[in-house]
């Protein structure tokens, strides 16, 4: 007999047990082993679904991505960002900082949208002591701890005017003047923006400058929605659904029917929706199959 057989032949003793000393159980006993069945039938993680440098998934737009990104990194130039929220634009930027000539120097993130306008230009450019009211010591600005490596500005399109001249400014100098300081400073930084604004209509109404978008424009990446991934989709929530999970202390797998239901979805939150709804599932699903009904209302479309 073989090993197969005889697991078979175990099993349907042990199920013959059940029925005869405690049929109640046999209903509980179905289910787990659809959740080990549905495990097993899952397909195995490929290097090519593993992370790299942040970003996961192996479709072709995903591939498409890489080898751009690849090819962007070496270089100085400025690179532009677009694309929906939610696509992963950050990750992108770390990609390219971590495969660049810049990788061992400093990587520094900042918002445009989440600082007041007031003080962007202290946060970036840095500030001497006595400037304004609470500039108690001096402060270097990100563009100085930033020199010899990357500085990615995100929601560039959320930039007033008057910011946008000074980032000109140093874009073209290479060059920074802090709040209060009657002298420049060199500085040596790659600047990667990110948008998910439409800026070439933003230049058209006058709401952003045409030279800085030029400047920003030289090499453009463009993530694509989740929607259009296919099965990174279901490779990204196994994965997002397995952290969440362990972190609670749970194991739980998504069945069939709720793969499909999630490659169905229309994610406008993209990946950060997709993350965020296997969060969800981690705290209040029943488990540890997860059905398509356990998926919350604006995933499902209802």
């Amino acid at each position: 007999m073989s090993a197969h057989d005889e697991l078979l032949a175990a099993f349907t003793a042990l199920l013959q047990r059940v029925q005869r000393e405690a049929p109640e159980l046999l209903a509980e006993l179905h289910h787990r082993f659809e959740v080990i069945a549905t495990a097993a039938r899952a397909p195995s993680v490929t290097a090519a679904d593993e992370p790299w440098h942040g970003l996961i998934g192996s479709s072709p737009p995903m591939l498409a991505l890489r080898e751009r990104i690849e090819k962007f990194a070496p270089a100085n130039a400025p690179v532009l960002i677009t694309g929906e929220s939610g696509t992963g634009k950050e990750r992108v930027a770390h990609a390219l900082h971590a495969l660049s000539r810049r990788a061992g120097k400093p990587f520094v993130a900042e918002n445009c949208a989440a600082i007041p306008e007031t003080l962007l230009e202290s946060v970036l450019f840095g500030h001497k002591k006595g400037a304004f009211t609470g500039a108690i010591k001096d402060h270097p600005g990100h563009f100085l701890y930033a020199d010899g490596g990357t500085i990615f500005l995100d929601e560039i399109g959320e930039m007033r005017m008057p910011m946008q001249s000074k980032l000109l400014r140093t874009l073209q100098e290479g060059e920074v003047r802090a709040v209060g300081d009657a002298k420049t400073r060199k500085v040596d930084v790659r600047v990667i923006a990110a948008t998910n604004q439409n800026l070439e209509a933003n230049v058209k109404a006058g709401r952003f400058r045409e030279d800085l978008y030029f400047r920003l424009n030289v090499l453009r990446l463009e993530p694509v929605p989740l929607r259009e991934r296919g099965h990174d989709i279901v490779v990204m929530a196994r994965r997002f659904l397995a952290e969440a999970a362990a972190k609670a202390g749970r194991n739980l797998v998504l069945s069939p029917a709720c793969e499909q239901a999630l490659l169905a979805a229309k994610w406008p939150g993209n990946v950060r929706q997709l993350q965020n709804e296997m969060q969800r599932l981690a705290a209040l699903a029943d488990g540890p199959l997860v059905e398509p009904g356990e998926l919350s209302a604006d995933v499902r479309g209802t």
